[in-house]
């Protein structure tokens, strides 16, 4: 059955609340309906391009209005949003522009040199620039009237999200209208979502945190986004104690760049009634932070495959069980399964496994990968290691693909890690398995001390002894300035093995 309000996002709220904020971007206040009304003539735009149901729209874009625009103009068309990560190279790009033929490509001039390339091989593309000089608001005016509604189904795709793979092009994930639909039923219900919720939307637009963990369901029931070009921890603080925001999702390393941050003792965080980190393990003294400010300071999880909301911490548990993700979600199913596909008991790791409307439809044009990830009861194998407590709380172990085994025994690095974190001399630290003659693998921990302090391996070594079974404790440490981000502020471990996976110590 297709209805004509599926995927409309912004019409359907602008006929609710047409005057009310919806979006501050760097300082600029835009209503419902003023979104609305360039939605429509954005739709108007791509329609004379030729962009109709099922056609795929991409854009190169830092957060910005027009990614609102693109979001809601496709769905209007019945469209297929298809952004591109930013950090993507060239050759990269062009590829997925290939894989993905979209009609219609929107991007920054700072990205210019990238577009160039992409022309260079790809045709039929309809190239849109943003910007003082671009194109873009002309082709808001050419736009004109909305177009005609497309009719669509809750299994119509809307958007294109792009997930990391081990080896090769990112996997193109297919987010229908129904997986977007319930994930947003399913945050609002759960979160408590309402008119009044205020947030900073800091992951990027061409990511699922971006869209799903937050936008969607505010956009759902008329709250207030604020977002920025880039990240900064300071325009955050200062845009809670501004506007006085309600809830502010984030990954580990943004809440550990304001924890640092010269305005974190001095902001008024009052108005913050959550604080949720997702997207990697968060160090606990990074809760502990924002906890002595009496703040309310939990952790979720979720994938661009499911969700990415699916877990929620009851604040009455979240320093007892500061290591959970917590309960699963209203409207979603998940089960924990060894290797041979059965069902683990209480304390037993084992692969989390999601179930509900609220999961995606597989991905592009990849029918084995698919099948790989969907089984043929509708599971969605995550991938991560998961343990469940007697009490029904669930914590994540670690990837299913970052575990390395030692002497015959798993070992998960984010064990290690959270010991490490405790060292009053670690900024930030990641573990990697390493070739070992004897035992197979062994650990590294590469390590980012706090500024001006020296870390010997000794020190992490003598730590760790007592706080770990021996052969957890890193046989290998290597010190460095940084460690590399993914633009959800994952630490990226594909990354380390290939620049640290020598057995060897890297101390300056």
């Amino acid at each position: 059955m297709s209805w004509s309000w599926i995927g409309d996002w912004s019409e359907r709220r602008a006929s609710l609340t047409p005057k009310k904020e919806a979006l501050i971007y760097e300082e600029k206040s835009f209503t419902y309906g003023e979104l609305n009304s360039r939605a429509d003539r954005l739709a108007g735009y791509l329609a004379k391009k030729g962009v109709g149901k099922r056609d795929r729209v991409s854009y190169l874009l830092r957060n910005c209005v027009e990614c609102y625009d693109t979001f809601f103009a496709t769905g209007k068309l019945g469209a297929i949003l298809a952004p591109m990560n930013i950090r993507l190279s060239p050759r990269e790009m062009t590829l997925l522009v290939k894989q993905v033929k979209p009609k219609v490509f929107i991007y920054d001039p700072e990205f210019e040199e990238i577009v160039k390339e992409i022309k260079k091989e790809v045709k039929r593309v309809d190239f849109l620039s943003i910007g003082e000089g671009g194109e873009y608001e002309a082709a808001l005016d050419e736009g004109g009237e909305k177009p005609k509604r497309t009719l669509a189904s809750m299994e119509d795709p809307h958007l294109m999200l792009f997930t990391g793979g081990t080896t090769g092009l990112p996997k193109g994930a297919i987010l229908s209208h129904r997986m977007i639909f319930w994930n947003s039923v399913n945050t609002i219900v759960t979160w408590g979502i309402t008119p009044e919720d205020i947030s900073p939307i800091v992951f990027p637009l061409f990511h699922t945190g971006g869209w799903n963990t937050l936008a969607v369901p505010l956009i759902h029931v008329g709250g207030k986004m604020i977002t920025w070009r880039k990240f900064n921890p300071d325009d955050v603080l200062d845009a809670v104690e501004r506007y006085k925001c309600t809830i502010v999702i984030g990954a580990p390393t943004m809440f550990h760049m304001m924890m640092n941050s010269p305005k974190f003792e001095k902001t008024n965080i009052s108005s913050v009634r959550m604080w949720i980190s997702g997207g990697a393990p968060c160090p606990l003294p990074v809760m502990e932070a924002f906890w002595k400010r009496g703040a309310v300071f939990i952790q979720g999880y979720g994938l661009t495959e499911a969700g990415p909301n699916n877990f929620y911490m009851p604040v009455e548990y979240m320093k007892e069980k500061h290591r959970s993700v917590g309960l699963p979600f209203f409207h979603n199913e998940v089960k924990l399964v060894n290797e041979k596909g059965k069902e683990v008991g209480v304390g037993v790791p084992g692969e989390l496994l999601i179930r509900g409307p609220h999961t995606f439809s597989g991905y592009w044009e990849m029918p084995e990968e698919t099948s790989k990830t969907i089984d043929k009861e509708g599971w969605v194998h995550t991938g991560d290691i998961v343990m469940r407590d007697s009490d029904g709380f669930y914590y994540i172990v670690d990837r299913k693909k970052d575990m390395y085994i030692s002497g015959g025994e798993n070992v998960y690095p984010v064990e290690i890690e959270n010991v490490i974190y405790q060292h009053p001399k670690v900024a930030e630290v990641a573990v990697i398995g390493v070739p070992d003659e004897k035992w197979g693998e062994v650990g590294k921990a590469i390590i980012v001390p706090k500024p001006g302090e020296t870390i010997t391996k000794e020190e992490i070594v003598e730590f760790c002894k007592g706080k770990l079974a021996k052969y957890k404790v890193p046989k290998y440490v290597a010190l460095v300035n940084s460690l590399p981000k993914s633009p959800a502020g994952k630490i990226p471990k594909k990354d380390l093995r290939g620049e640290y996976g020598k057995p060897q110590d890297e101390i300056p």
